[in-house]
């Protein structure tokens, strides 16, 4: 009989290695997933505006996910671990009309809260724009992320802003993308900036207020004018199969390409960017070597051109071979102020680390240790009994089997093993608006006797 054919190279089990090749994506590297809480109520500005922050997560971000109304927050978490996912973007927004976003780091915390009090959808951005850039190969590999101004000097731990949450949300933000090995990452793999900029205050009142903006990286020749740019590209399309007319320079009604390379309306000559008249910007230039590809002399040849003595200068010119090249930005989209709000231990359930506008005193602060450290008992109670639950289960699945009665197999199936983690799965928010001041109103009313009138109301509607 012939053995089965075992598939090992594209199947579980194959033996090929991982290929970590600079400026490419590894399983190493963060994973986020971009979600509307309440996918029926945000809104289309907002689904649009999460669709938008998915393409700027690329390409380490699920991009075709879709939420479902019954969807909570939970069954988002518990995939997190299977999937690899690292990070949560939650948008929401409020009863009252606030979009909210959460960074969450799966899957214990901590969950920064941001307030969008402004943002710009990337149609918007595109429409002011003369020349957009459309989506092409820089969502590919992930963006260069840039921070200014996340930490201040004068920053200490009795500041309105400590500077323990200034280095949380520095490694937060900074966890996001993979990182950048300057030595190792070939320039041409990094197309895409984020620029996240923090606001400096002018008086310290306590504000975190962060501008999020995407852009492009586009690149041309230094010193070299329009037209022979426009030849160059234009070059390039007709070595192609479907060259576009648009692109070509229109000769037509010129009898010398002479008139085409000499600029102005009087002919005043050949026309670069150094002889153009207007200043040139020499911060927006680099020098890089170029890559292009060159001809490999052979042995017999390279014999040859020693014996001429031509072989010294054609060496020091391939090593010095240097091109300047002007960088320029185009933004991308979208456009964002986030105001950090909260922050909080856990994953969207745990203690207040920071709150921007409720300030509590040490006695208030020693209430709520306790109160957290009997919440947190009871949890591995829970867990414990949970544990032992399933034992009890598996045990008794066992001595069924040994005394032969399989009869309760099939109803137990879905029985054996229980999820149970260390999150207290129902007391998600998932709104991000529950708080200390929820607690409190809800305590003032068991106090007045207020529940007791509900239960009351209840029991007759029974």
């Amino acid at each position: 009989m012939a053995r089965k054919r075992t598939k090992k190279r594209t199947h579980v089990g194959a033996n090929n290695p991982e290929t970590a090749s600079a400026g490419h994506a590894t399983a190493r590297d963060p994973k986020s997933m971009v979600i509307r809480i309440g996918a029926g109520e945000v809104g289309s500005s907002i689904s649009q505006l999460a669709a938008d922050v998915r393409r700027v997560m690329e390409p380490g971000t699920a991009s075709r996910l879709k939420e479902r109304r019954g969807n909570k927050l939970k069954d988002y978490v518990v995939m997190c671990g299977p999937l690899g996912v690292t990070h949560l973007l939650l948008l929401s927004r409020s009863e009252s009309g606030n979009t909210n976003l959460r960074l969450a780091l799966a899957p214990r915390g901590p969950t920064m809260h941001f307030r969008v009090e402004q943002y710009s959808l990337c149609k918007d951005v595109q429409k002011v724009q003369r020349h957009p850039r459309g989506g092409g190969k820089e969502f590919l590999t992930p963006p260069l992320l840039v921070m200014n101004n996340f930490t201040s000097p004068d920053a200490d731990a009795k500041s309105k802003v400590p500077k323990h949450l200034e280095s949380l949300a520095t490694t937060a933000f900074r966890s996001l993308f993979p990182p950048v090995n300057p030595q190792a990452t070939p320039l041409k793999s990094i197309r895409r900036v984020l620029l996240l900029n923090r606001e400096k205050s002018p008086e310290d009142d306590g504000t975190f207020i962060v501008n999020f903006r995407h852009y492009a990286i586009t690149t041309r020749s230094a010193g070299v004018s329009k037209p022979l740019r426009r030849i160059k590209n234009a070059e390039k399309f007709l070595a192609t199969k479907s060259s576009r007319q648009s692109k070509m320079p229109n000769l037509g009604k010129l009898e010398d390409i002479a008139d085409y390379m000499i600029g102005g309306d009087e002919g005043e000559g050949y026309i670069s960017d150094a002889t153009s008249g207007s200043e040139v910007d020499t911060d927006a230039e680099v020098e890089v070597l170029d890559n292009a590809p060159r001809r490999v002399l052979s042995t017999k040849a390279r014999l040859a051109a020693e014996q001429s003595g031509d072989a010294g200068p054609d060496e020091e010119e391939e090593e010095e071979h240097v091109e300047r090249r002007a960088v320029k930005l185009v933004e991308l989209g979208p456009r964002m102020r986030l105001r950090l709000t909260k922050v909080e231990e856990g994953l969207c359930a745990g203690k207040i680390m920071w709150h921007e506008y409720v300030h509590k005193s040490k006695e208030e602060i020693k209430e709520l240790e306790r109160r957290w450290e009997k919440r947190r008992q009871e949890k591995e109670a829970r867990r414990k009994e949970q544990r032992a639950n399933v034992e009890k289960k598996k045990a008794a699945k066992a001595a069924n089997k040994k005394s032969g009665d399989t009869g309760g197999d099939e109803d137990d199936e879905d029985d054996d093993e229980e999820y149970y983690s260390d999150m207290d799965v129902d007391e998600f928010d998932s709104e991000g608006l529950a708080g200390d001041a929820e607690y409190q109103v809800n305590e003032k009313a068991e106090q007045d006797g207020e529940w007791e009138d509900e239960e009351a109301e209840i029991g007759k509607d029974i």
